[in-house]
């Protein structure tokens, strides 16, 4: 409990859950790869992003996998399906050893569901989450790929100069940025020519951070 407790000082939590909600909290635990919701299955929990890096991605009917985003601490998943109760609308899983605060979805409507705090908190966090789908759709729309590219490399190394390449993990950034991984590859091959990255077959190594700036603009993919 004292490292939930941590956890809640650390990103306000402690303001905004009502103080009969947090024994009913757990700290669960999840291995790089792990799944932890998966699209369709029913939605009980809802999950707060308090450690690690998460994938979140969505299967068509036709199969195809895109790969919507990547969350970092603090995030909820559940939320959408918490207020409307429905079944997890995408899958996600641990791109690294993953924490997060779990709630079972009854213990909220028990305890917070006449919570203004929380409620304003819940509702504002949904907002934002269509606000950043909105955007994200329009830049994929608008801006050319190497403007795109340039911006995710930019937006996923805040303070590690490095990320991963293997084939794997540049499909995951071909999903994200709505492109192929052909693509992908070759505007990579472009960026090492003009001295902007190093790159070998498992890391990428930003080397020229203003240059790749200087690709993407103002339009920094988040």
């Amino acid at each position: 409990m004292e490292q939930i407790d941590r956890y809640m000082k650390r990103y306000g939590l402690d303001e905004v859950l009502p103080s009969a909600v947090r024994p009913q909290l757990k700290l669960v635990r999840y291995a790089t790869g792990e799944a932890i919701c998966t699209q369709g299955a029913k939605a009980e929990q809802l999950h707060f992003l308090v450690s690690g890096k998460i994938r979140v991605a969505h299967t068509s009917a036709a199969g195809k996998r895109l790969v919507l985003s990547f969350k970092y601490p603090l995030d909820l998943i559940g939320d959408i399906e918490y207020v409307r109760r429905t079944p997890f609308l995408n899958t996600v899983e641990a791109v690294t050893p993953v924490e997060m605060i779990v709630v079972r979805f009854d213990d909220l409507a028990r305890y917070a569901k006449d919570d203004v705090k929380w409620l304003h908190y819940l509702l504002e966090g949904i907002t934002k989450k269509f606000e950043m789908k909105s955007q994200s759709m329009s830049f994929n729309l608008f801006y050319p790929v190497d403007v795109r590219l340039a911006s995710y490399l930019l937006s996923m190394t805040p303070e590690e100069t490095t990320l991963g390449s293997t084939v794997d993990e540049l499909t995951d950034i071909a999903d994200l940025i709505g492109t192929s991984y052909r693509h992908v590859n070759r505007t990579l091959k472009r960026f090492v020519e003009q001295g902007l990255i190093e790159r070998d077959r498992r890391s990428i190594a930003i080397i020229d951070r203003a240059g790749l700036l200087a690709v993407a603009g103002e339009s920094i993919y988040e």
